[in-house]
This record gives structure tokens, sequence and C-alpha cells, in this order.
């Protein structure tokens, strides 16, 4: 009995002093595990921003070849457009396209973008810098010489057209789903385009000069691009455009003056079985309507005269690949046609009424190298004072029916 009176004692006393303990070690391990995942947690966050992590990459583009027309028989080319890409972590991205190209002898560096982004989700971004304005289809998605089917751009989009190209400001893009309709989105604010008052350059009044800095005005010009996939397999895609923004210079009479672009674009890849082949279908319309505004007359600076600033341009361009041949030779050859046409302001100095059909053979040695061969037949007619190739209102500096073969490669 006393032995059992003994065991109760020691069993209290173990109760009264062993519990504390273990609810103690009990309370330190809930604290630990806590700990842990708050650990977890930081390091989780932190990945993306591990020096260790960021990444270079180099990448890039180059063309050259011939081209014949009626006063020219010349090897052409040595441009070089080097692509650099930073990332510094799984969120931010610095990009960059630098062109390289021999003009008149000398050779000419340009930027034609340097941004820096930001992601904040799989379907947010936004881009801060010099971009690719994200207008049409042609300058942000085509234009790279190993992407372009020809080996000139379309009338109305090159660096002399009436469409923008790039530009400094910001952007806000991404993807995301309107119920099982498959978007992607862009829209920025930028410093806009430029009116050209005619005060200096009378025959190049009311042009509208793109990418030139600094701004001319307070102003800033917005838009944006929605394209729309109305196929699950994504092989079509439609596109709209628009920017709105005041492109006369501040404290001038045409400090107000306004211009709207728009532009309806479309994107269509298809396999067809019976050919054996791929079908690759781009299109694009574009137009931009400036306000009426007073400009010195050409010839009487005395005097001014003004006009319908409206322009409006537009590609059609279908190429057919048999792609799925057995024949390694044929399967490498790609079949192009487009046709181009840009019309200017009636009463202008640039007024032009262009059209261009380019007809062309490809052959591809990899995925991203390519011979092209091609020929232009153009159709001018220019308004009372004809434009010298390369003046504003042409988008390319070969006029006329024009012979090329060019080689392209990506890298």
């Amino acid at each position: 009995m006393k032995s059992k009176y003994i065991v109760s004692l020691l069993a209290f006393m173990i109760a009264v002093f062993w519990n504390p303990v273990i609810a103690q070690e009990v309370q330190s391990m809930d604290e630990f595990q806590k700990l842990k995942q708050e650990v977890e947690l930081l390091k989780n966050e932190s990945d993306s921003y591990k020096p260790g992590l960021s990444r270079f990459l180099l990448r890039g583009y180059a063309h050259s070849g011939l081209q014949v027309t009626d006063d020219e028989f010349s090897f052409v080319g040595g441009s070089f457009n080097p692509l650099f890409i930073y990332k510094q972590s799984d969120r931010i991205l610095f990009e960059s396209e630098l062109e390289l190209e021999l003009v008149g002898g000398e050779v000419e560096l340009g930027v034609e973008y340097a941004n820096m982004s930001y992601l904040f989700s799989k379907n947010f971004t936004i881009r801060a810098g010099k971009i690719l304005v994200p207008f049409g289809i042609f300058v942000p998605s085509l234009h790279p010489a190993w992407v372009n089917k020809f080996p000139t751009a379309p009338l109305g989009a090159g660096h002399d057209g009436i469409l923008p190209s790039n530009d400094i400001g910001l952007e806000l893009r991404g993807g995301s789903y309107l119920g099982n309709l498959k978007v992607n989105y862009s829209f920025y604010a930028v410093n806009g385009s430029q009116l050209n008052d005619g005060e200096d350059e009378p025959e190049e009044a009311g042009i509208l000069h793109h990418a030139i800095f600094p701004d001319n005005n307070k102003g800033k010009t917005v838009g944006g691009r929605i394209g729309f996939f109305p196929f699950s397999n994504s092989s079509l895609e439609l596109g709209v455009s628009g920017m709105y923004g005041k492109v006369g210079a501040k404290d001038s009479d045409l400090e107000d003056v306004v211009a709207v672009h728009y532009a309806f674009d479309l994107s269509y890849v298809k396999t067809l079985t019976p050919l054996s082949s791929v079908l690759d279908l781009k299109a694009q319309y574009a137009g931009v309507n400036v306000d009426d505004a007073k400009f010195p007359d050409h010839e009487n600076p005395d005097d001014f005269v003004t006009f319908d600033n409206t322009s409006t341009t537009w590609f059609a361009q279908l190429a057919l690949r048999p792609a799925l041949v057995e024949n390694e030779f044929v399967r490498n050859l790609e079949f192009a046609g487009r046709y181009s046409a840009l019309t200017t302001p009636e009463g202008s100095e640039w007024e032009v009424d262009d059209s261009q059909i380019d007809i062309g053979i490809n052959y591809w040695l990899d995925w991203r190298t390519l011979f092209k061969v091609s020929y232009r037949i153009s159709n001018s007619s220019a308004g009372e004072h004809d434009e010298e190739p390369g003046e504003p209102g042409h988008s390319e500096a070969v006029a006329g029916n024009a012979f090329f073969i060019h080689w392209a490669i990506g890298f």
C-alpha cells in the first residue's frame, strides 16, 4: 500500500514539473515551424532577384544583297541589327535593338528600341523607354529582315512612311481571356508625332514626323492595340489599333492640331493538307487624319494654303510554303506575293497615289536564314511635285520597278 502512495506521488510531481516543459517544447516547435515557413516564403520571393539568376542574350539579324533598277545595278546591304536582352530576374528585363547601316559610304548608327520591362504577372507587363509602337502588325511583328517575306517594307510602313515606328514612352501589355476568346492587348502613352509647319521646309508642310526627340509640346499621344484570336488554335488574329494626340508645336499657331491614327490588321496561318503546304496571310489597313491647318505656300511664302490632311495605306501579302512534302529542296521553297498602296493628301506638296506589286521566291536554309528573290512593279501617280526616292511620302529608298536578291539571317 505504501509503495502505491509513493508511485502516485511521483506521478503527481512529474505532471506538475514535466507538463510545462512539454508545453514549452510544443510552443517552441510551433514557433520554429512558423519561422521556417516565413524563411521559405522570403526565400521564394527573393529567388527572383538573386544576382546569380541574371542572364544576358545576344540576338539580331543582318541582310545584304543586290538590287537592280532602271538607274542602278548595285550590291547593297551590310545592315546589322544586334538585339541585346538582359534578364536581371524572373521579373525584370531589358532589351534593345541597334541598327548599323552603310549609307552614302558612311556607317549610320540608330537605336530601334531600348526599354525596360517589369513582369507583374503572366498576363500583365509594364515597360518604359524607346519602344516599337504596337500599331498595326508590320512594325512590331514583321519588320526584321529574316521575318519579312520581301527585301523591302510595304508602302507607308517604312522609316519614312506615314505610320509610326518607334517612340519613347510607357506601355502596359499582356494577354488574357474574354470568356473563351483569347486576346492580347497593349496600351501606351508616348511623345507622339510632330507636325511639320512648313516654315523652313514649305514642300513638307503638313507631314507628320515620327520618333523626333524631344517632344514639341506638353501633350502626350495615347494609343493601343487589341488582338483577338477567334479560333482555339490561334491560327487567326484580328487586330485593331488607334492613336490620338496633339502634334503641333507648343506656343505656335498649330499647337492645338490633333492627329488620329487607326489601323486594322489580320494574320492567318493555316496548314493546307491537300497541298502539303503552309499558308501565311498578312494584311493591314491604316490611316491618319490631321486637323485642318494653314501652311505657307511653297511658291508664295506670303500666302497660306490648306488641304484635307488625310492619308491611307494598306497591304496584303500571301505566302505558300510546301513544308510538308518529302523533297527537301521543294519544302524549303516559299512563294510570296504582296500588294501595297499609299495615298497622301491631295493638294499637298507631297501628294502621291502609289501602288506596288511584289512577287518573290524564297529559299530557307534553316528556320531563320533565307534567300529572297523578288521583283517589284510600281505604279506612281504623284502630284504636281514629283518626289525623289527617299523623300517624305515614300517608304522605301528604291522607286520604280526593281529586281532584288537578298540574303537575310537571324541569330
